[in-house]
């Protein structure tokens, strides 16, 4: 089976056009299941559907998460599918197999003023102009935008010349889509415009080309990693006196969704800017606003309180 795994690997990332996080955990996911093949000393073609579901059984025992163990199950799943769509076996093995019923989590969400303490440190944010102008540009247009993280710090320059008040974004399964800018937004974004360009002309000038990406990083994409990001989230809700453990740029996602239906934004539209292929992941906001009004209520109705 190992052997097999980097040419479905292969076949999905051109046929499919799955962003490279996703294969990278297929290929972990696979290599796990790989691992307990193997210990079971069996070979490709023994592998039936109680072979498999020993093996989720194990990952529950293990303690996995059910979305852990949902995810790794369609990694399987996949993989057999193609599989036997590439005559390497006779059946599907994983094809009736039921994925873990998953729990729906509400969202950790944030409050406005907890934003606005978030994106006043994040403007004050670093050793130098240029870090802080950076830092700001990020956080005003994770907020503005509710745009993934990974969609954040791999945009392209372009996308953000010209002041537009609309800005471009790559999403899921290259499927692009248009996110309004706010005010605060544009001014961040021009302001770091201005230091990037600065820095450019230095590079260009020791014979380095300009990056293509708006937040430029030394690693091997060639711009500013997730993990750099996820990090300097954490140091800024630490500086901002917000609990770190519970803020990660993620949580700016879900404060933008949140923040929009609680003002009247339609649903629709929130799936859209978002960027959910189906509404009922968009629906877990209206399950957040539920909580803060029955809150709302219990605290203020006169009726709701306690007889003394």
């Amino acid at each position: 089976m190992q052997g097999k795994i980097p040419v479905f690997l292969e076949a999905v990332r051109a046929e499919l056009d799955i962003a490279d996080n996703t294969i990278l955990a297929y290929g972990r996911d696979l290599a796990d299941f790989t691992r307990f093949i193997g210990e079971k000393a069996l070979g490709f073609d023994d592998i039936s559907r109680a072979t498999i579901e020993a093996y989720l059984i194990g990952l529950d025992h293990a303690g996995l998460a059910p979305s852990t163990r949902a995810r790794r199950l369609s990694a399987i799943r996949q993989f057999f599918r193609f599989a036997y769509e590439e005559g390497w076996r006779a059946d599907n093995p994983a094809i009736q197999i039921k994925a873990p019923k998953q729990a729906k989590s509400l969202p950790v969400t944030l409050s406005e003023a907890d934003v606005e303490r978030l994106l006043a440190q994040a403007s004050q944010h670093g050793k130098t102009v240029a870090d802080k102008r950076r830092n700001a540009c990020l956080f005003q247009l994770l907020y503005a935008t509710g745009m993934r993280v990974s969609e954040l710090v791999s945009l392209p320059v372009t996308a953000a010349r010209g002041n537009p008040q609309m800005l471009l974004v790559m999403g899921k399964g290259g499927k692009e889509r248009l996110v309004p800018l706010s005010p605060p937004a544009r001014v961040a974004t021009c302001d770091w415009l201005a230091v990037w360009d600065e820095q450019a002309e230095l590079a260009r000038k020791s014979g380095v080309p300009a990056s293509k990406f708006l937040f430029p990083g030394r690693g091997k994409a060639g711009h500013l990693s997730r993990i750099t990001f996820y990090n300097l989230v954490k140091a800024i809700a630490l500086a901002a006196g917000l609990p770190p453990d519970n803020i990660t740029p993620h949580t700016l996602r879900h404060a933008f969704a949140t923040h929009l239906l609680a003002g009247g934004a339609d649903l629709r539209v929130i799936q859209t800017l978002l960027g959910h292929a189906d509404i009922s992941t968009t629906e877990i906001y209206t399950h957040v606003l539920e909580e803060r009004l029955k809150s709302l209520v219990l605290t203020h109705h006169p009726l709701a309180t306690d007889e003394k």
